[in-house]
């Protein structure tokens, strides 16, 4: 956990307009993007937010589809915080951080309808593509969510869609997965009375509470809050808009 002498740092620092790592409230560290790193995967990215590194690796299968769509394919999230990415990190199960991980990603893609799942529909009803989302920390400094989006999303925009025929899936198609439009998100920390984005480790230790934002052609399709305190309605439209704003340059870090 963060020492009280460093919370009151950074605080004090937020109230000059600056934070410990030089950089001002509303600016993201430095962002860089690598595609097709997996060989064996569909698609895969790895992204890196400052110090914090993220890998994604995207795999088809052939399953059933959901009851309720039976004329759509699947989307599966998962994420592990690796123990060796950070020390406040343990082997084992995925934990409630992990889970919380993968759900604001799968939330973001999901409401965004950035992947056609229509279209992956093998038979209604009886075979669909099931798309699995993997994540994996590398190295962890704070704001993984954002991380996590932009790589979930460059894997899935370079991944190939393999092809199924009497019964067997051949995966050497150059066939493109139905990837419709980009979803990014964005996550600030309040600290104290200060709301800073892309927070490291430190900062989120100091807040009181956090949102992250989804975006996807400048409208916001995603929110989800963690922390026990909370956004008064005029932050939560400060956020918005600066949400939308950062959106534009995490577009470009992509393309």
């Amino acid at each position: 956990m963060i020492s009280n002498i460093t919370k009151k740092a950074i605080e004090d620092f937020l109230k000059d307009g600056r934070r410990l790592d030089g950089r001002k409230p509303d600016e993201f560290r430095k962002i860089k993007v690598e595609t097709g790193v997996v060989e064996k995967a569909e698609g895969s990215a790895i992204v890196s937010i400052g110090d914090s590194q993220v890998i994604v690796g995207v795999k088809l299968d052939v399953g059933e589809p959901f009851p309720d769509t039976p004329d759509k394919g699947v989307l599966m999230t998962g994420a592990e915080l690796t123990a060796m990415s950070s020390g406040e990190f343990e082997s084992g199960p995925p934990g409630e951080d992990a889970i919380e991980v993968a759900r604001v990603v799968d939330r973001a893609i999901r409401e965004s309808e950035v992947i056609n799942l229509e279209k992956l529909c093998i038979t209604p009803g009886e075979k669909v593509w099931m798309v699995f989302v993997d994540i994996y920390t590398l190295n962890a400094n704070g704001n993984i969510f954002d991380a996590a989006c932009l790589a979930a999303m460059a894997a899935l925009s370079t991944a190939r869609l393999p092809e199924y025929k009497d019964g067997e899936i051949i995966r050497d198609s150059k066939k493109k997965l139905p990837v419709d439009g980009t979803v990014v998100s964005a996550t600030f920390a309040k600290i104290g009375g200060h709301i800073v984005v892309d927070p490291t480790m430190e900062e989120e230790e100091a807040s009181s509470a956090r949102i992250t934002v989804g975006v996807k052609d400048g409208n916001i399709v995603s929110l989800q809050k963690g922390g026990d305190g909370g956004f008064s309605d005029k932050e939560i439209e400060e956020v918005l808009g600066r949400a939308i704003k950062h959106s534009k340059n995490l577009l470009k870090a992509l393309k």
